[in-house]
């Protein structure tokens, strides 16, 4: 049975993400996904909502973000954010563009879902609320990633995208790794017929992805099919973890299905952490 890769840890607003073998590498490492718990924030988007684009108070969001920030040990003038708009468009980001999108949404990174790095002063950053976080990482190339899959990121192959980055800038797929964090699961992700054809062209119609419930209706596995599309990329089984964590079935999360969509968002980072 795999670990889970998503541990409590000592921070009080997030779970500490551990790819595989990441201790014996001795790896300073940062990564993680933030609860929605020991925030300010007032209810519908109680408490630690950290995104500007939902209508809560911005002062109460920078509360929280300056929160998790101190929690993680990673000040906002390190963070980059990205617009996310359901796309499948990756930036690769550096310290000239650090303090993107910590401190408000205008200024994110434009019309990009997946981000990534080789430099050790940024901290990359991404938003949720059930779509999928993907994470990747390329310890001998010293380079992170991530990226928002949603079924639109996800049917757009948003995963294959950033390993076809990585391997054209010469890291071999041997050398990548790659986790995915909490999000709905084939329990709670209800979708018609329309989402469906699209996940049958990009991988199959196979009862791994989705159970059909009723006429037209669909329970789907957004995380097997982005775990599929790792696989395909060439990730190794061994070097790819998946959370079993559901965001609408646990407390811990904010959920854009289960709350009808009034609700806030969690965090995904990941970061060098050398500096």
């Amino acid at each position: 049975m795999e670990k889970e890769p998503f541990q409590p840890s000592t921070h009080k607003t997030s779970l500490a993400l551990k790819f595989p073998d990441q201790a014996e590498r001795n790896d300073n490492l940062i990564a993680g996904f933030s609860t929605r718990r020991n925030g300010v924030s007032q209810t519908p988007f109680s408490s630690l909502n950290l995104g500007f684009h939902v209508p809560d108070r911005a002062r109460d969001v920078l509360i929280n973000r300056e929160t998790l920030a101190y929690d993680i040990g990673q000040s906002l003038d390190r963070w980059i954010v990205g617009e996310q708009i359901h796309g499948a468009d990756i930036a690769n980001v550096t310290a000239a563009d650090k303090g993107r999108g910590a401190t408000n949404h205008q200024d994110a990174i434009p019309k990009v879902d997946g981000l990534y790095t080789d430099d050790p002063e940024v901290l990359l950053t991404a938003l949720y609320a059930d779509c999928v976080p993907l994470y990747f990482y390329a310890p001998s190339a010293k380079r992170v990633g991530i990226a928002h899959a949603g079924w639109k990121g996800t049917t757009k192959n948003i995963a294959g995208e950033m390993i076809r980055a990585w391997n054209n800038d010469g890291i071999q797929t041997d050398d990548i790794y790659a986790a995915i964090g909490p999000s709905i699961g084939k329990c709670c992700y209800e979708v018609d017929d329309g989402v469906i054809e699209h996940i049958k062209a990009l991988v199959g119609d196979q009862d791994l992805f989705f159970d059909e419930k009723a006429t037209g209706k669909y329970q789907l596995d957004l995380k097997a099919v982005n775990r599929e599309l790792l696989l395909r990329s060439g990730i190794k089984s061994s070097q790819l973890s998946v959370t079993d964590y559901c965001t609408s079935c646990s407390n811990l999360f904010f959920s854009h299905r289960k709350e009808n969509g009034k609700t806030g968002r969690m965090m995904a980072y990941i970061g060098l952490g050398e500096v």
